[in-house]
């Protein structure tokens, strides 16, 4: 009976349910219920990706042990009542700018919140507390709709997150794709909702891969609030790099764009 309702589901073009959608349909108490369900995600009938909310598992996805993250995340998300956009390499992706496939699905949310991993399938978040002022796009998955940073938000947000974007290299490597995308108006407004010193790592990263139409407003606007001086790489100190003073930025690493 259990397994009919959730075809049921299927059949209306549901992906995903929480134990509480169930629980009227079928007169079981939660203990019940919940046993119920071990048992078809041991038989591989659904997953559960997070603790009361699942995902049913058509054939095709019964090798990764879940569906896609974009195709199960929005309805998570509306169930954890959080607000996010999809970011960092995964909306580079999007965007068209993914130099390699990322390996794990990358969201931005307003507050830290643990990883998920779920079959084959890896959910890793990141933090801005003013995510509902940062640019977003909406794009269609066989599920719905998702929504992603704007390709501006994205470059700020990977030099911001750079080490889970795999360091400058990769980060440099992406932004010189995804720079195409990019507009001057469009990342300055996204840059007055930044901190200053992602702006100016951002603006040497976009001047070293020749995006000159971009970095110039942004060095006009780094002038304006004549920021202090940081470093590139933050954890290695101010100390061994070359001061650019156009960026007021000490490049104490050696950045190298793959081509």
């Amino acid at each position: 009976m259990l397994l009919d309702i959730i075809k049921q589901f299927a059949a209306e073009g549901r992906s995903c349910f929480t134990a509480a959608d169930l629980q009227p349909l079928t007169g079981s108490s939660f203990d019940a219920l919940r046993l119920a369900l071990g048992r078809l995600r041991k038989k591989g009938e659904i997953a559960m990706p997070q603790r009361g909310f699942y995902v049913i598992l058509r054939p095709e996805y019964r090798s990764l042990g879940c569906l896609p993250a974009e195709q199960f995340i929005p309805d998570l998300m509306a169930h954890l009542g959080e607000r996010y956009y999809v970011g960092l390499l995964s909306a580079a992706e999007y965007h068209g700018a993914a130099h390699h496939r990322p390996q794990v699905f990358q969201v931005i949310v307003t507050a830290p919140r643990r990883s998920i991993l779920c079959g084959k399938v890896k959910v890793d978040f990141a933090v801005r507390k003013n995510l509902s002022d940062i640019p977003v796009q909406t794009r269609n998955t066989p599920t719905g709709m998702i929504c992603y940073s704007s390709s501006e938000a994205t470059a700020l947000d990977m030099v911001g997150y750079v080490k889970q974007c795999g360091g400058f290299d990769n980060v440099a490597t992406v932004l010189s794709e995804l720079a195409e995308k990019m507009k001057a108006d469009m990342l300055l407004e996204v840059a007055r909702l930044s901190p200053i010193s992602c702006l100016q790592r951002l603006g040497y990263l976009l001047e070293l891969v020749g995006a000159e139409e971009l970095a110039q407003p942004l060095a006009e606007h780094i002038d304006a609030l004549n920021p202090v001086r940081v470093a590139l790489l933050p954890s290695q100190g101010n100390s061994g790099g070359e001061f650019d003073p156009r960026w007021r930025l000490f490049i104490n690493i050696s950045v190298e764009v793959d081509t």
